[in-house]
Order: structure tokens, then sequence, then C-alpha cells
């Protein structure tokens, strides 16, 4: 069978002065060509499907429009977790539209699919809760899913019943995957892990992630979770929340990241963006093709020294997002600025950076020059050592700043 894998579509979010809707409407046609194109049986949204809590009603409309058609009449399920962008009592507040469509929502790491009787061709076979076994209509090996939508601290604490420590969380989460695995996953059907969460292999480097989706390690986050806790039954897992396209390492199968289908910010400056095109068998190693996405405008970042240098490059690449860093000795004018501007439709005033500095003499003590594609907690870092004589801050204040960035609206 074949199974497309996305995520992180972010439905909604804007980059700063501009709204991306249209954008988002055309990679999501993409996106849908591509399953039809590749003859998928099985369609997974690994999380993030809008980007706060309350949607445009825009968003709300393109994000069930667009299930709707990749659901293909009911031929094709598609299976849609929440992840730390969503609300998932919204998520799962589609039920009966799901039912009507073939498309199975989970919000939260138990739902339990009970009155979920699809009205197409595909069948539940078996549900419980943070599981769903589906008939596929043209085969005859089923296709079993463990669902793992994001949940923050408070909310894992709930599900799983663990105190304070991160190794006790690991050790509930694991525990409820290999029960659910041991139970249900043999090799007369294809399994899958789907979960929005940040993942890692264990003792190696975290993974690349952008400034918007920062590691949820952090206090009031869902701590990490590590590639050698995935069962042995899995033959691949699905995962949302970082937005550039990877694959962990460390388990016994196939761990990816599929990336988002646009690039939201300018730390994904230049990303290609994919989909994940799986072909997938029981009992046999998956084949994994990652589909590039052509639909959506680049951002791209540069650096100048020379105002004429940078309004020629951006008269030379019209379609893109651009930022734009300029070292210079002096501030720049406001007839830079607007000459900057008039050069090019998408510059926003927030993506011109200027870089204060003697560009012709090397200094002895060269001026501190702020690397803004480092992380927000690098930069809070930065800014109090700069406001207190080189002094760090305490433990304390990391951690009160860490909870400031990974509050979520509930």
């Amino acid at each position: 069978m074949k199974i497309l894998h996305t995520a992180d579509w972010h439905l909604g979010k804007r980059l700063q002065d501009f709204q991306r809707h249209q954008e988002q409407k055309d990679v999501l046609e993409e996106i849908t060509q591509i399953a039809d194109r590749e003859s998928v049986d099985l369609v997974i949204v690994a999380g993030d499907l809008f980007d706060t809590f309350n949607p445009p009603a825009e968003a709300e409309d393109l994000l069930y429009s667009t299930l709707k058609r990749l659901a293909a009449g009911g031929n094709r399920p598609v299976v849609v977790i929440a992840g730390n962008h969503d609300n998932p009592e919204r998520i799962e507040a589609q039920d009966h539209f799901g039912r009507e469509c073939g498309i199975v929502f989970a919000g939260f790491p138990k739902t339990e699919i009970r009155s979920h009787v699809l009205n197409c061709d595909a069948k539940l076979l078996r549900t419980a809760p943070g599981f769903v076994e589906i008939q596929l209509p043209r085969h005859a090996a089923p296709v079993r899913l463990i669902l793992t939508p994001y949940a923050n601290e408070n909310r894992m604490r709930a599900y799983f019943g663990f105190l304070d420590a991160d190794d006790e969380m690991r050790r509930s989460l694991q525990a409820h995957w290999s029960s659910l695995a041991n139970t249900y996953m043999d090799d007369q059907g294809v399994n899958l892990l789907v979960a929005h969460l940040f993942v890692m292999k264990r003792g190696g480097t975290q993974p690349e992630e952008t400034g918007d989706e920062r590691s949820i390690l952090q206090i009031g986050g869902a701590s990490v979770v590590y590639t050698d806790m995935i069962p042995p039954q899995i033959q691949y897992t699905a995962l949302g929340h970082l937005h550039r396209q990877q694959e962990i390492s460390g388990g016994s199968s196939q761990v990816v990241y599929s990336s988002s289908p646009l690039a939201y910010s300018f730390a994904e400056a230049d990303q290609q963006k994919y989909v994940m095109v799986i072909d997938a068998e029981p009992g046999k190693t998956v084949t994994v093709n990652s589909v590039p996405l052509q639909a959506g405008k680049r951002l791209l970042r540069k650096k100048f020294t020379r105002v004429d240098d940078a309004v020629e490059w951006l008269n030379a690449n019209p379609t893109c997002y651009p930022e734009i860093t300029l070292q210079t000795p002096t501030y720049l004018t406001s007839e830079d600025r607007r000459r900057l501007s008039q050069a090019h439709d998408s510059l926003s005033s927030g993506s011109i950076i200027p870089d204060i500095r003697d560009v012709d003499v090397v200094e002895e003590h060269p001026a501190k020059v702020i690397d803004l594609s480092q992380s927000m907690e690098a930069l809070f870092t930065d800014y109090f050592k700069n406001k207190n004589k080189g002094q760090e801050p305490n433990e304390r204040l990391r951690q009160l700043f860490s909870e400031i960035l990974a509050t979520d609206p509930e």
C-alpha cells in the first residue's frame, strides 16, 4: 500500500506583514495532486493543522475542503492528529464530518474512536485509546496506527499518570506504545506510529529546528522522546513538529519528519519542502520517497555591504520573501530604506537588518554582532549579558523564560 505523510500545515500563519492564504491553498492543492498521481491509499497529517488555537474562518474552510478532497469520496482514508499549535477539542469536534468522508481525527494521546463508523469503503476494524486499525478499500491486509497527538506536561501527566520526572514520562509513554503494539500489531498488517513530538536519538545531537518550533524539551512542554522507545513492530514513524525534512536515527525502523509544506520563518530560508510517499507491505521494510513541493514562495537571506548591491539583488529575485542584512559603518538612512523597500514588493521593514560595523577596518576588538538565527534562549542570554556587564542569567531566570516560551493558551 502507498501512504502519504505530511505535517505542519500551519494554516492561517502569516509572515510578518504578509498573509499567505493563497500560497497555502496552492501547496495543499499540489499535495492533493501528488496523492492522486501516486495512487495513494492512505494520507497521514501529523499535526499543526492550524497556526493558532482560534484560526481564521478561511483557514478552517481550507483545511476541511482539502481533507475532503484528499479523502477522494471515501476511497482514501485520511488520519489527522493535533499538534502543539492546535486546539485538540476543535480538531475532534469534526467527528461527524470525518465519519461522512472517511477521515479519522485524534486530538489527545488516548483518544478512542468509539462511535466512528466510516460511511465509505474503508472500515474501522479495531480501536483502543491511542490506536486505530483500518481496512483499506484495495487491500486485504489492514493498516494499524498508534496515534500520539501533542500533549503538554499537564496532559501527559493526566493521560499517563507520571509525577514529575522526565524519565517517568518516557517510561509511561513507552509502556503505552508497547502495550498497543503487543496487543494489536503482528506481521499480517502494516504497522505505523503517528506522533507530534520532539524526537531524537538517545545520546545523539538534537535535530535541527526553527525558532518558531523550538524544542519542547522545556518547562511546561512535553519532554524529548527517543527513537529507541518506538516498538519494534512499527515499520514507519510519521512525525510532525520540526519544519525541516529529516530522518531521525537510533530506532529499529525509519523515523521521519516530513517537513512543513511552506517555509514559515527565515530560520527556514531556502529550505526545500517535501511530502513523504511510503511503500509498505506487512512484515517488510518500507520504502520512503521524498517528493519535493514546488508551490509557495522561497524565503531567502542575503548579506551586503552596499545598498546598491542589495537593491540589484532584490530586483533580480522578485518572487521570494527576502531578508537582507546590511553591514554598514553607519545607521541606514531613510533614503536607503526607501530604495530597498521600493526594490521588492515582499520586503518588510522588519526584514531589513542593519549590522553596524566598520566594514573596511578589522578592529582589534570587533563589535558584537547579533546572530538572529540563534534560538530564543540564546538571544535572551546574549541580551541579559549585554545589559548586566557580562553576567549570565541564573537557572531560575532561564526556567521562567522557558515557561513563557512553552506556554500554550489553555
